[in-house]
């Protein structure tokens, strides 16, 4: 109810550009780390989604980093400690839960890939009542799933029960399959004709750059760089974000196509070390 009044509240304000932050997560890059706990990257990641599908894209790979803090996820920090708790166990009603030795804890990147699939499922459709596949090459237990909400099969990429198991019209959102130069074989072996194939969250690039050189459009891409990220939420450009000390970002540059990832990483880089010499890290600021 309060939700419906302030959006109410924003109508009869005129404020239009709230209102669509609320739908779509804005146009800016996700609020460190809110938005990892409050939808902004589902939403912006949906709606890039839906704008692709609808321009006649098929093809499209979708980046971010699956909890808020990917390099010391083996090591564990209270918000990753959070990010498994109070989402990813919790709306998987993972059997084990979000507690020392479960399944969740010990493979937290690979089910929270799989909560994201679940969260990009109806964007990923194309349209209503569409059936979307998730398939991953990662150390995930589907049987200590219980809840894939739009999801409605699962499956390990290239193995023959995945193969057969395809639906007519359905979608594919691939997790972490690997190198790009695999990437036209799973299309080929899983996907359907004209219909949607998303790779989602592969964990390293064999071009060592930015995005894919496969022909996938990058069409929700969030990608920490040394003292800051790079960004792109489809149809907008690609920007490179400055974090700061006090854990904002400033936008730094935007570019009309992608740029190379050795090229922002320079940008942000050294605007980063002009201001604030060697006092803007991560570690020594708690930014954990």
């Amino acid at each position: 109810m309060k939700s419906l009044l302030y959006i109410t509240t924003l109508l009869l304000s005129g404020s239009t550009s709230a209102l669509l932050s609320i739908i779509d997560g804005g146009k800016s890059m996700p609020k460190l780390y809110d938005g990892w706990f409050n939808d902004q990257i589902s939403k912006q990641a949906s709606s890039s989604i839906s704008k692709a599908i609808s321009s006649g894209i098929r093809n499209m790979e979708v980046q971010f980093p699956p909890v808020p803090n990917v390099d010391e996820v083996k090591f564990g920090t209270p918000l990753n400690q959070k990010f498994g708790t109070q989402l990813v166990a919790k709306d998987l009603k993972a059997k084990g839960g979000y507690k020392p030795g479960s399944k969740v804890s010990r493979n937290l990147l690979a089910y929270s890939n799989i909560y994201w699939a679940k969260k990009l499922a109806g964007a990923a459709a194309g349209g209503f009542g569409k059936p979307v596949g998730v398939l991953t090459a990662e150390a995930v237990d589907f049987e200590e799933v219980r809840n894939l909400g739009g999801l409605s099969r699962t499956g390990k990429i290239f193995q023959d029960e995945a193969r057969k198991g395809g639906r007519n019209g359905e979608s594919i959102v691939c997790i972490n399959p690997g190198g790009e130069e695999t990437w036209a074989r799973l299309v080929s072996a899983h996907g359907q004709p004209n219909c949607p194939f998303l790779i989602l969250n592969n964990s390293y690039s064999t071009s060592y750059d930015l995005g894919n050189q496969k022909g996938f459009e990058e069409v929700y891409y969030l990608k920490r760089i040394s003292k800051g990220w790079v960004y792109r939420a489809y149809p907008g450009p690609w920007e490179a974000y400055l974090e700061k000390p006090d854990g904002t970002v400033e936008l730094l540059q935007s570019y009309n196509t992608k740029p190379k990832l050795r090229e922002v990483s320079e940008l942000v880089r050294d605007t980063s070390f002009k201001r604030y010499a060697v006092f803007n890290d991560r570690w020594m600021g708690g930014r954990l």
